[in-house]
This record gives structure tokens, sequence and C-alpha cells, in this order.
């Protein structure tokens, strides 16, 4: 963020004793240590860390904005699979609370008000069904969406980037599980864990036949500390961010790669799934992941503005795979759905405003 900031001459300094400057940026770890007086306005990037309602991370960030005039929360991933973060979003700005929100819009099937976990079990909220346009036009009324220049009337054509290319290798295990007398998808966590141990050196070996040779940066994307440490073992060039590795560590390592002084570049998506940019890698290698969240953050950290080549994205997969592929599909449509949802909501709000029947007045505060 400080190398774009100084690419467009705009002051930014970071911090992360609480010292406070004209535009401080900091990480949302160190955030207990600033004064919420000392700011006229905060903007939270990748603010889908509120998602988790019963977080001690989301309940700082909370009460740390409530007493900021100018709110901003700013997500290229909402979740496409529950409206938990939408709720705590809304109250993080200061309009409905996330359990008003509940309430008001969505029913539980033990048709009370609680959360979280009852005799063992989640409680599953879901969208009444004659509420479900009023949910929208209520999201609409504080947030705005947009997933291209075309949502606001505008012409897409400086937006599109090169092609995006996604390709799919099955592995085979060289070691068949021995109460089956063929591979069957993996049904559940546990024998999807299972089989991802079971078939490390085989899938780690598929990567780097993958990666080498080539002489083009890649950013390899794995899920486990074996997956990692294997693979820098056997792919030369590469350096690993891990998570034993300090912050210095890990940011030397970071620039490192995105100033392409080093070829291949294996970490985790918690780790560096969010926030960075390396347009100058135009090859994604990863292995599935249940979260829709960590797919498309993943794949954005290359391609996204400023990449001047297609994007080639390797899926790496077992036979055991291929339900956690098919529910990675099914979580991108939901959020298809959702964001068109919102577009079609934001433009019907923005049409009525228009046309006279109600006049919103929007003030630019001082500071800006």
């Amino acid at each position: 963020m400080l190398q774009e900031a100084e690419k467009f001459g705009i002051e930014l300094k970071a911090s992360s004793d609480g010292t406070a400057h004209r535009i401080t940026v900091t990480n949302y770890e160190k955030l207990s240590k600033f004064d919420p007086s000392d700011f006229a306005g905060c903007v939270c990037d990748e603010s889908s860390i509120l998602k988790s309602f019963d977080g001690t991370r989301r309940g700082e960030i909370t009460a740390f904005m409530r007493k900021i005039p100018y709110r901003l929360l700013a997500t290229a991933t909402a979740a496409p699979n529950d409206f938990t973060e939408l709720g705590t979003s809304s109250e993080a700005l200061g309009f409905l609370g996330y359990m008003d929100m509940l309430n008001r819009f969505f029913k539980n099937d033990l048709n009370n008000s609680a959360t979280g976990r009852m005799h063992g079990e989640v409680i599953k909220w879901r969208l009444k069904g004659h509420a479900e346009k009023s949910f929208w036009r209520w999201v609409c009324s504080w947030s705005r969406s947009i997933r291209k220049p075309s949502d606001l009337g505008f012409d897409d054509r400086a937006f599109i980037l090169p092609e995006l290319i996604e390709r799919q290798h099955l592995v085979k295990a060289s070691k068949p599980r021995q109460d089956l007398l063929f591979e069957l998808p993996a049904i559940g966590l546990k024998e999807q864990r299972e089989e991802r141990n079971r078939t490390i050196k085989e899938r780690c070996h598929q990567v780097a036949d993958l990666v080498k040779n080539t002489g083009e940066p890649a950013i390899i994307w794995c899920n486990l500390n074996e997956e990692g440490n294997y693979l820098e073992r056997i792919i030369q060039d590469a350096i690993q961010v891990s998570g034993k590795d300090n912050d210095d560590k890990k940011e030397s390592k970071l620039v490192s790669f995105a100033k392409g002084n080093e070829r291949v570049l294996i970490t985790k998506p918690k780790i560096g799934a969010w926030g960075l940019n390396f347009q100058h890698c135009s090859h994604v290698v990863t292995f599935p992941t249940h979260s829709y969240e960590q797919h498309y953050q993943l794949i954005r950290r290359c391609y996204r503005f400023g990449q001047k080549k297609s994007v080639t994205v390797d899926i790496v997969l077992t036979e055991g795979d291929k339900e956690v592929i098919k529910n990675l599909s099914a979580k991108s449509s939901k959020a298809d759905r959702m964001f068109q949802s919102l577009v079609a909501e934001m433009n019907n709000a923005l049409t009525i405003e228009k046309q006279g029947d109600y006049t919103l007045l929007l003030k630019v505060p001082q500071w800006l």
C-alpha cells in the first residue's frame, strides 16, 4: 500500500505503535494501540474480516469505528453463502445491528432469536421468502456494489482484463485406500483431509512439473505445512513464506518476489492472498479449497489491473477433491446471484432518485 501511495503522490505513513499521521496505515492486529479520537475517518480494506460474528477482532473494529464520524468498508468478496458479513458490516457502519438484521429479515428453524450453536448443532438462518426484496433494498440503503463500470451505466472497454485460463490436473494416488477397489470422491471433511495427506508427494510433484523450467514467475498456494516444505525442497528456485516466519521476514520475501528477485513463491492463502499486487506474475498454481473467498483472492493477486498477460490458473486435484470443486462452483454461482441482486436494487434506487421522488444530499467532509 505504501508503494501504491508513492506511485500516486499520496502522503501515507505506516504506524504500528499508535502514532497518528495525516493518513495512517496499519494492520488490524495493531488497531488496539490507536485512539479513535485522533481520526476523522476510517477505511477498512479487506473488510471480510468482519464476517466472524463472535470474533474478538470484529468486536475491536466495531468499537473503534463507533466513535469515528466517517467510515468506509471495502471488500471484493462479500460472503456468498451466508449473510453474516452484511449484518456485521452494517453494525460497524452504524446502521442496523447484526441481531436486529436477523430478526427483521430472517428466520431460523427453532423460531427464536438464538445464534451460534444449540445442543451441538449450528443454528442456520434463512431469508424470509416475502422479505427478499426488502432485504436487498435495505442493504442498498447503506452500501454500494459494483463489479464492472456498466453496473453504474459506464463503458466497460477500459475495464477488460487479459484472458483468464483455468485448468484442472487430476492426480492419482500411488497407494490406493485399502478398503476400496477403486478411488471414489471423498465424502466429508475427514475423508478429504485423509486423502490430501495421503497424496502430498504426488500432488506436489505435479505442481513442480507445471512451474519448473518455464523461466516465468509463478506463485504456488498450498494448504498444508507439509505441502509447502516439500515443494520448497523439490523446486530449486522457489522461496516459501510460512507461518513460522516473523513479520519482517514475511514482508522481505513477499517484496522480493513482487520486485522479480525471486521466480517462484510458495505460501498459504491466509498469509498472502489479501492486499498484495503481483501483476508481474501470470501463473498461479493451487490446490482445491472450500473457501470461495480464498480462491477468488489468491487468483486476484495476479489477475488484476496492471496485468499485461493472460493469467493461467492450474488447479491440482485428486479424485477425492471433485466434491470440493463442485462446492466451490456452487458458492461462485451464489456470489454472482448476490451481486446481481445488489446491483439491481442499487440501480433501482438511483433511478428513483433521478426521477425526483426523493432527494439524497451527500456532503463531502472537509478533511477530504
